[in-house]
Order: C-alpha cells, then structure tokens, then sequence
C-alpha cells in the first residue's frame, strides 16, 4: 500500500458553532459543503487542501496530550497572530535536536492544536 498525503482529520468537539469560529475566524479554514449524516458537524479545508471535519458530541471531553499539529512558516508571527486575536497560546518551544520549533493553543472544545516551523 502507498500512502498518500493526510486527507482530513476528524475531530469531536463539544460546541460546534464555537469551534467552526475558531478554525474559520481565528485559523483561517473555509468551510466547505458537509453531506447531512443527521448529527451537527462542520467541514472546513485549509489553504493547502487539508480537511478539518467537525463533529459535535455531547459532553465530550478531549483526552490529554493528544494533539495533531499546522506547518507554519513563521511561528513568531503565529503566535503573534493568534495572540493579537485574543487567544492564549504558549511561547514557541524549540524541539531538541531538529531545528524545528513548536507552540501550543486549544480550540473552544479544549482540543490541544500544535503549530510547528520545521
């Protein structure tokens, strides 16, 4: 089997109104058409055409330390960004022995999300 690039990832969320602001006003995401599979849920794509898929589950509750992560370009001005927008994210994180760098927010649900500078 080859594999190909991430296609989408799906993540549950609590409130799916607040968290389709967050990946569209705050990350930039375009919402796209999402079929009715009779449960709230939003599908977003990023610029490079990876898919984001929302899905709204009562009471959830996201486990810890699981994360999935952008590629950014700059991480400065990310984060600069981001806190211009009035979210908390944490300082950028140089990851040992790559010359990548790292920083950490969550979504509105509490979904940890990376933004890494390789």
């Amino acid at each position: 089997m080859e594999l190909g690039g991430v296609h989408h990832v799906s993540i549950n969320v609590s409130n799916n109104a607040a968290a389709a602001k967050f990946y569209t006003d705050t990350l930039g995401l375009e919402e796209i058409p999402r079929p009715d599979f009779g449960i709230p849920g939003t599908w977003l794509k990023s610029a490079n055409g990876i898919e984001i898929h929302l899905i709204e589950i009562e009471d959830w509750v996201p486990p810890k330390g699981q994360h999935y992560a952008f590629a950014v370009a700059d991480l400065d001005a990310a984060i600069g960004e981001m806190r211009d927008k009035g979210i908390k994210i944490g300082d950028a994180i140089d990851i040992p022995d790559t010359g990548a760098r790292q920083a950490f927010t969550f979504d509105p649900a509490g979904n940890m999300v990376e933004f890494n500078q390789s």
